[in-house]
Order: C-alpha cells, then structure tokens, then sequence
C-alpha cells in the first residue's frame, strides 16, 4: 500500500516536471508574443486526439462540468501561464504560481471539508521559501502584467484541482476520455480568442513546430493524463504540491540546457522543495492506524 502510494506520488510528479519545461520551449522554440497560439495548439490537436480515440462525449450534467474544468485546468490556465512566460523569466513566473497549494488548502477545507492541519501549513511555508531561494536572482524582473497572469493562473488551477477531486469521474468513462474533454473544451474556448486577438504568424518554422508538437503530444496528452490519474489517486493538497516539481524542473532545465549556474542557496532551496512535496504526500500507515482505531471504537451488532 505504502510503495503503492509512493508510486502514485512520482508518476503524478512527472505532469509539472514536464510542464517546467515550458518556460524553455516558450522563449527558444515558439514565436515571440503569441502565448494565445501556443495555448490553442497545445491543447486543441491533443484533445480532439483523445476524443476521437474514447469516441465518448459527455453527458447530462457532465456538459457544464466538463466547461468549467476544461476553462479552469485547460483554457485559462494554458493561457494565463504563457502570458506568464513571457512577460516573466521562467523562475520568476513560477515562484508566482507557487501560491497554488495555498489556495488548494483553502478551498479544500471549503468544497472537501478537508481539515487543515500544522503540517500543511508547514509544508506551504516550506514550499514557498524553497521556490524562492531556488529561482529568485538579484536581477530577477518583475512585471506587473506577467505577476498577475501568474496569480490568476494559481487560481485557475488550484480551483480545476479541487472541482476535479469534488467532482470525481463519470462512470464508465475512461481517463484517457476524461482528458480530451477537458484539452477539447480548453482548446475551443481559446480558438475564437486566438484568432481575433492574435491571428496566425506569418511563417511558421521547423522550430515552432517541434516546440508545438512537444507542447501538445508531450505537455499536453501524456502529462494530463498522468496529471487527472493522481488527481483520483491522491488527495487534492497533495497533488497540488507536486506542483512543486515545475520551478524544480525549470531550473534544472536552466542549469543543464542554457549553462545557468547554480548557486548555495538554489540547491537549499531544491531541497526544501523536495521536503514540502514529501510533507504534504499521504502517509498510508498513519491512514491505516487511524481507521484501525476508529473501527475499533465502533460498536459491533449482534
């Protein structure tokens, strides 16, 4: 049970992992000042693939909820998170975004009833100070626009995370199905938006397309699809710090593709990170003893 769940833990990890890379594909292989573009064909393709292949469509009351999760994990969030990119270097942007385990602990304790304990906000405090030596540089820039696409964009996801917990999965509908909704959904929600308000480039390059095709087979339908697996898996605080894993993955990026240095400090940070993410993970024997107690507490019919 226990490696069960720490298999759960790393394999949901790998989704924000993948997406640290974003921040390095974003300004090496995509075009310049299109962060709606980029939403658009990281989700859309990606999405209608899965449909296509699930051949399933929602139902019922599953059409609304559908909308809302696809705008709040997908829509929104791709959009927010490329503005974000580019108007922040990658560290900056996500040590913004790093405020989502917060508000997943808030609206956890509202929508789950979840109850909000010390270790939890050890674990927020934690993972924040640690994203915070670990991307933050003398010379960091701060935009005002890139901050609050940052902010919103935490909100974005953390409410996609807590709906999806709350919410759960229709019966008889498969994960991978479940996944291109919510791409699908996004995507479309982004197209009308993209081509008013950016329009197609002019010439697309052999970079652009690799940088796209990564963003949506890769970042897109494997990485989501890890991602709403742990979502079921694992509690919702707990997913949401493995979120943690992204400004880890975007610095070591930094360090071995661009030749960034790491300093002292950077590698504390990394390891305070690393401590947040185990803090908040569920621990089955501690879960295991306490149902024992309770089960033993509870009268026995004859």
């Amino acid at each position: 049970m226990k490696s069960r769940a720490l298999s759960d833990s790393a394999l949901t990890a790998l989704a924000p992992a993948i997406w640290g890379s974003t921040y390095l594909v974003t300004t090496e292989l995509l075009p310049e000042g299109r962060p709606l573009l980029a939403s658009l064909l990281r989700a859309l393709p990606a999405g209608l693939i899965l449909v296509l292949i699930g051949r399933t469509l929602p139902r019922g009351i599953w059409w609304w909820r559908a909308l809302v999760l696809g705008v709040l994990n997908i829509g929104a969030f791709f959009y927010l998170l490329f503005v974000a990119a580019y108007h922040l270097p990658g560290g900056v942007a996500a040590l913004v975004m790093s405020i989502q385990p917060m508000i997943v602990l808030l609206l956890g304790a509202l929508l789950l009833k979840e109850k909000i304990k010390q270790i939890h906000l050890v674990a927020c405090a934690l993972g924040a100070a640690g994203v915070a030596l670990l991307v933050l540089q003398p010379n960091a820039g701060l935009n005002a626009t890139g901050v609050i696409a940052g902010l919103l964009g935490a909100l974005s996801m953390a409410s996609g995370i807590v709906l999806t917990k709350r919410w759960g999965r229709p019966e008889g509908v498969g994960l991978l199905t479940f996944t291109g909704w919510q791409l699908t959904v996004g995507g479309l929600v982004l197209l009308p938006v993209a081509l008013i308000g950016e329009g197609l480039p002019d010439t697309i390059t052999g970079k652009n397309l690799a940088g796209f095709a990564y963003l949506g087979i890769i970042g897109a339908l494997f990485a989501y699809a890890i991602w709403f697996r742990g979502m079921e898996r694992l509690p919702a605080l707990a997913v949401s710090f493995l979120s943690f894993a992204s400004p880890l993955a975007a610095t070591l990026l930094g360090y071995f593709v661009l030749d960034q240095a790491l300093s002292p400090l950077q590698l504390v940070g990394a390891l305070t990170v690393v401590a947040a993410v185990i803090l908040a993970q569920p621990r089955p024997g501690r879960a295991k003893r306490q149902a024992a107690r309770a089960s033993a507490r509870e009268p026995v019919d004859a």
